[in-house]
């Protein structure tokens, strides 16, 4: 319904919220293995790239980002980057890049989700996904991650919290072609929910 949606923060709050770190350093090779002819976050998916759409929710959210797109050699080494070159915010949320039909309102959620410990993380019918919101006290740890575990070890260090999401998006990320496939049929079937919907909901 159109009274659920979350409206984007005004440049004052957003000031106040934290920092979307979107993760596209990978090297999708197990896209590449699968069958994938080119990097998965440049494929097509709906009209437009995956990475776009990941992109795309991101701006409609509103709410500020940091696109880490150097090469690393591993996902702790992109997060550490993305943290030290954002290390004055108030907090960060970690948005791998393949991730496209996470929403905007998720985000807007997960920015806004009144918290009781220094990580959150977002969970959808009982998988974790993203991304996963990191407060200040974290920085130090996560400016200093390396290798493929991500931000695990820092995860394990803290009692995170969990926050149970409705939005499949957050944990449909793109590794194969297959998983592309599915996204396509999910954003096929997302598009005529939403055109069945009056135009008032939409």
């Amino acid at each position: 319904m159109a009274s659920a949606l979350m409206t984007p923060p005004s440049a004052q709050e957003a000031m106040d919220l934290p920092v979307v770190l979107i993760l596209a350093s990978g090297r999708g090779e197990r896209f590449l293995a699968s069958g994938g002819a080119t990097h998965k976050l440049q494929a097509e998916l709906g009209g437009q790239t995956v990475l776009q759409h990941t992109m795309n929710a991101v701006h409609a959210s509103g709410l500020r980002w940091h696109l880490e797109d150097a090469g690393h050699p591993g996902m702790g080494d992109s997060i550490a980057a993305a943290v030290r070159a954002t290390r004055d915010s108030p907090g960060w949320m970690v948005l791998p890049a393949d991730l496209p039909l996470i929403q905007a309102q998720t985000l807007l959620q997960i920015a806004r989700a009144p918290v009781t410990a220094a990580v959150l993380v977002p969970e959808f019918l009982g998988q974790r996904g993203h991304p996963v919101r990191f407060a200040r006290v974290c920085g130090a740890a996560l400016a200093v991650l390396e290798g493929n575990q991500g931000a695990a070890p820092v995860v394990r260090s803290q009692a995170a919290m969990k926050m149970i999401v409705s939005d499949a998006g957050c944990v449909m990320d793109i590794d194969t072609v297959d998983d592309l496939e599915r996204a396509r049929d999910f954003l096929l079937g997302r598009r005529a929910e939403i055109h069945l919907l009056p135009p008032a909901l939409q």
